[in-house]
């Protein structure tokens, strides 16, 4: 990977910052690629169990903490957050307290940020390659085995907190991440240092026990990975803790003080879409898969599938309060479920009936 002009770092980098700013990015950072300690951490969290289902997490292998080997060449990955708190969108803990209503992760009540953060990057990397020469370069959003929150936090983005999210002291946890891995030698910014103290806010909120120990999530206990990465059985004695979530949860971020200083989502595609931050169980647990493809397309929910959608529903019902109307919409959907989907339907309905009731 080699260029034809002689390079300004420096500069490079200011280029990136600003054009990142217009494209509709609130930081960027540079990091180094040495995250071994990060690395071992990885391996003891692999080893305990704690990924789950998610066995792409083992086979990736090293290749998650060594960036270079993902993309030969790197020597600099530029880390790039965007808010995407939904200010317009129904409060949270209302949506929580209401067990008739279906909690959406507030990450997901926009478009598919994995579409928007993408394409924003590679724009970004094609312009300044535009403006300095061609130039080595991955963009990678989530989906790409990286350790996206380590290199954030030797970018200067935040710190990993004890809810194994990244925190800023300026903007809270409610962003997206996203990285350009690069050949480029741009000048590296300082690592963010901790800051969550002795709080323990954000163990003590989840409502599973996931987080078995600061900095320590066992993924198979979390609802953000049981109603979204796991595909099979959802643990019954996991299911009354689970609530109303029928899609992620939020609860760590909710409690954690940092977020008072939190920002706005300014992109548009982070706007509540199809009323999903207040939709009502009995309504979702309703539509046809014809329903699913027409609403979620385009949506990071689209991913997990009408089944799995489903599934997690049919628990959230089950945790409603007794009635009629919720009774009727798990069996309206009992003859044609899947043997997966029946079975969830067949626990909700016996939570519904009662003890001999079933």
């Amino acid at each position: 990977m080699t260029r034809p002009a002689p390079l300004d770092p420096a500069a490079a980098k200011r280029q990136l910052a600003a054009r990142a700013r217009e494209l509709g990015f609130d930081r960027i950072g540079v990091a180094p690629i040495d995250i071994a300690q990060d690395e071992q951490h990885l391996l003891r969290w692999l080893d305990a169990g704690f990924h789950g289902e998610m066995e792409y997490m083992r086979r990736h292998g090293l290749m998650r903490s060594r960036p270079q080997d993902l993309a030969p060449g790197t020597i600099s990955v530029v880390s790039a957050r965007m808010d995407y708190w939904p200010q317009d969108a129904r409060e949270p803990e209302a949506v929580l307290g209401d067990a008739g209503a279906g909690y959406i992760s507030r990450y997901a009540l926009g478009r598919d940020y994995h579409k928007v953060l993408r394409g924003a990057l590679a724009r970004l990397a094609r312009e300044l390659a535009q403006q300095i020469g061609p130039f080595g370069y991955r963009v990678c959003v989530d989906s790409a085995p990286v350790l996206e929150k380590a290199l954030a936090r030797d970018a200067g983005l935040g710190w990993i907190g004890k809810h194994t999210n990244l925190i800023s002291r300026e903007a809270g946890s409610w962003f997206f991440l996203g990285e350009i891995l690069t050949d480029l030698p741009l000048p590296p910014d300082a690592p963010a240092s901790a800051h969550c103290g002795t709080c323990t806010a954000c163990i003590a909120a989840c409502p599973t026990q996931a987080i078995v120990g600061p900095y320590r999530l066992d993924a198979r206990r979390c609802i953000a990975y049981l109603t979204i990465e796991h595909h099979s059985a959802i643990p019954v004695a996991l299911r009354p803790a689970m609530g109303n979530r029928i899609y992620g949860c939020d609860d760590c971020q909710l409690v954690c003080p940092w977020n008072k200083f939190a920002h706005a989502a300014s992109h548009p595609d982070f706007k509540v879409r199809h009323g999903l931050d207040a939709a009502r169980l009995t309504e979702l647990f309703a539509w046809t898969e014809a329903r699913f493809e027409e609403r979620m397309r385009g949506s990071a929910i689209y991913r997990i599938g009408y089944e799995k959608w489903s599934r997690n529903i049919a628990v959230a019902l089950g945790n409603a309060p007794t009635s009629a109307a919720v009774i009727a919409a798990l069996e309206r959907r009992r003859g044609e479920a899947s043997p997966l989907l029946r079975e969830h339907i067949d626990w909700a309905l016996a939570r519904q009936r009662g003890p001999g009731l079933t």
